[in-house]
């Protein structure tokens, strides 16, 4: 069956019967309590079919529709200083997340100082990440620019590092003449029980666990003209000891990291240009033969264009740049060290697609992907690298609701 076709099929007997549901049974809801309780909803699921290699599941020479991500989100506001908000999800992507139900973020939001000038305030609980432009609703498909956010900065293969921590995120907000400016620093622990981050730290399947430290994260923001442009820088530093299991092919190692993320955007009226560049050195030491002592030094960018064709129809092209060390781009050292195939540590992606809007709460994507290298394919659904391609194509199509 052709891909369309499978996804049309999805589509009738998955996505509308859960869509309507959802609707018929939150929609109510949503003025339960007047205007301070507020219920929203989504539902996306997509199809991915690839000429060679794995990605969100089996995938090569067929159609995978695992790739699906289910949320329900609350919001309540007892006081007008105090707002409480909780969102569940279940995602679904391949071998990395198996679809399970969880606590995708719920925290408490006091704003502690609120005038003409801006607002300030402190977040406690399981907060979402101010990672880079898009991380704070990634799980949105309706605020995502694309299928998938791009995966040099957003890997879907460890969203669950970066996504939220638990722990505490202070803000500030200032209103100038000039523009907007945004400032948060969080101090939590990263969600790290999962066998794809485990897998995503150390490229195996361990048995121990990672004991992770209080990670910290920064992040400035300045809007102009009314967000016509925007400039952001973002901070994250992770320090993660590892404790091994029993019979562990690891010793007790620690990986260290700080990553940096340099974001520009700029809006008219029908089209924006979006780019980001990321450095993410990452150190390992003391893991033992199987993992031995290293340093890499990541770097990855994208550009990215949109352009709003008619009301309904958006267009968009990317180019999307991933290298896992910048000091052995072609992964040629890499290859002579492992015998692994060096294209394994860069990926470069140009990404064509569309978006249309059939109504303000059902969207629907088409995606094509020409992809040379295999840097952020999950190991999860490529077990064996020495079957992967270098060059193929990815083709995507997806459908959201929300309410």
């Amino acid at each position: 069956m052709y891909a369309p076709f499978k996804f049309a099929k999805t589509v009738v007997e998955r996505f509308v019967p859960c869509a309507l549901l959802l609707w018929t049974t939150f929609a109510h809801a949503i003025n339960l309590m007047g205007s301070e309780l507020q219920l929203h909803g989504f539902l996306t699921q997509g199809l991915v079919t690839t000429s060679d290699n794995n990605f969100l599941g089996q995938s090569n020479k067929k159609a995978s529709t695992d790739f699906r991500e289910i949320g329900l989100n609350a919001s309540l506001r007892p006081t007008s200083d105090l707002q409480l908000s909780a969102g569940l999800l279940s995602h679904k992507a391949g071998g990395t997340d198996n679809g399970e139900v969880r606590l995708d973020y719920g925290l408490v939001d006091w704003t502690v100082s609120s005038n003409e000038q801006g607002r300030s305030g402190i977040r406690l609980g399981r907060v979402k990440n101010s990672y880079g432009l898009y991380n704070k609703t990634r799980d949105v498909a309706f605020t995502r620019p694309s299928v998938l956010l791009p995966q040099s900065i957003y890997f879907e293969r460890t969203r669950n590092l970066t996504v939220a921590g638990d722990g505490v995120e202070f803000y500030l907000d200032r209103n100038y003449e000039a523009g907007n400016l945004f400032v948060t620093f969080a101090l939590g622990k990263p969600q790290l029980g999962s066998e794809a981050s485990k897998v995503a730290l150390v490229g195996l399947v361990p048995n121990g666990r990672f004991e992770p430290k209080v990670a910290q994260i920064s992040q400035v923001m300045y809007e102009g003209d009314g967000g016509k442009y925007r400039l952001g820088y973002t901070v994250l530093r992770f320090d993660t000891p590892y404790k091994p299991g029993v019979k562990d092919v690891l010793q007790a190692g620690q990986l260290k990291s700080m990553v940096q993320i340099f974001s520009a955007q700029y809006n008219a009226e029908n089209w924006s240009l979006t780019s980001e560049y990321a450095l993410r050195p990452i150190s390992s030491r003391n893991f033992g033969p199987n993992s031995p002592d290293a340093t890499t030094r990541g770097q990855s960018y994208y550009i990215q264009g949109s352009y709003r064709l008619a009301p309904k129809w958006e267009a968009i092209l990317r180019y999307d740049v991933l290298y896992t060390d910048r000091d052995d781009r072609d992964g040629q050292a890499y290859a002579a060290a492992t015998r692994r195939p060096g294209f394994t540590r860069f990926s470069k992606d140009w990404t064509a697609g569309v978006r249309f809007d059939l109504t303000p709460e059902l969207m629907l994507r088409a995606e094509y992907h020409r992809i040379d290298g295999t840097a952020y394919l999950p190991v999860q659904d490529n077990p064996d690298p020495r079957a992967l391609e270098r060059r193929w194509d990815m083709f995507m199509l997806l459908g959201s609701f929300r309410f």
